[in-house]
């Protein structure tokens, strides 16, 4: 591996090499062997080399951090899905459209406005490159607690929802579905990667990526300036 030197400060800097000390070993200093003591914590994050004979110095490498690059280059596109009854749906289906993710549930004091207002707002913009992802969740009050079945009755009977919604996931917790887990960690919130409570909402790109992250007391209706300029050009309404 070769490191570059501009990274390192000058030896010179350290001691003087014009006056010769038997009890260094110029091997020591040889590169790219780095013969020093090291305090590597995770290569992944970055690492540090410290000099056993001037502990007081010490050598940083520029943060190489392949997990979070990795991360970042990983779309909504890239996972798959179960559907409400039990189908698997590859996201990458959705690419090239706009995206509002929700966690929703059919016992919650937001629910009757949230539909509502979610269906107007599909209704209006599903011709034009629009999408809902609705996910049903009960770890918030246990206001979720009927079957797959039960979910996709309540919803569109009762609000003629017609944008798709999937299998119940835990959107907190160990077991977090894998989608959940990349939207947390593409858009902290207030507190940290925690969902907040029952309709917290995600916006989309057409390239798969998060740009907004919304609190369960943001109405779609109030996303709905931000969602048209992220539209295809051609699409957006006048």
């Amino acid at each position: 591996m070769a490191f570059s030197s501009s990274y390192y400060s000058p030896f010179s800097a350290l001691f003087d090499v014009s006056k010769p000390n038997p009890s260094l070993n110029p091997a020591a200093f040889l590169v790219p062997s780095l013969k020093f003591s090291t305090a590597i914590s995770n290569f992944a994050n970055g690492f540090s080399l410290k000099s056993p004979i001037n502990p007081g110095f010490l050598f940083k490498s520029r943060t190489f951090n392949v997990q979070a690059r990795a991360a970042a280059e990983k779309t909504v596109h890239d996972f798959t899905v179960k559907d409400i009854d039990g189908n698997d749906v590859s996201l990458n289906k959705y690419k090239g459209k706009v995206m509002l993710i929700v966690n929703v549930a059919s016992r919650c004091g937001l629910t009757s406005s949230n539909y509502s207002e979610l269906s107007h707002l599909y209704e209006k913009y599903k011709s034009q490159g629009f999408e809902i992802l609705a996910f049903p969740c009960n770890q918030f009050g246990g206001q979720e607690p009927g079957s797959n079945p039960e979910i996709k009755q309540f919803a569109c009977t009762r609000f003629k929802a017609e944008f798709p919604i999937f299998d119940k996931v835990d959107v907190n917790g160990p077991s977090t579905a894998p989608i959940y887990q990349f939207l947390k960690s593409n858009a902290g919130g207030f507190l940290g990667d925690l969902i907040k409570w029952n309709f917290e909402k995600f916006l989309i790109d057409k390239k798969g990526k998060v740009v907004e992250r919304y609190p369960p007391t943001t109405s779609p209706f109030q996303i709905e300036v931000r969602l048209t300029q992220l539209l295809p050009v051609q699409f957006i309404s006048v």
